[in-house]
């Protein structure tokens, strides 16, 4: 079986399945990974839109 959903022309507004919001969101979470190097990226989503994107960094410390 496929998981395979129909796109949703009133919600999003465009035939093609893409939708700005998306890409903006893809495009900070891009920066974040770019910057961060040992840590976790939780996003949270409400009404399928990336509200917030929280960024827990750990720093390691040589003994």
């Amino acid at each position: 079986m496929s998981d395979h959903r129909p796109i949703e022309f009133a919600r999003n507004g465009r035939a093609d399945g893409q939708r700005h919001d998306i890409s903006v969101s893809i495009d900070k979470v891009r920066g974040v990974l770019e910057a961060l190097r040992f840590g976790s990226i939780t996003l949270t989503v409400h009404d399928a839109r990336v509200v917030q994107i929280d960024v827990t960094e750990k720093t390691r410390l040589t003994a």
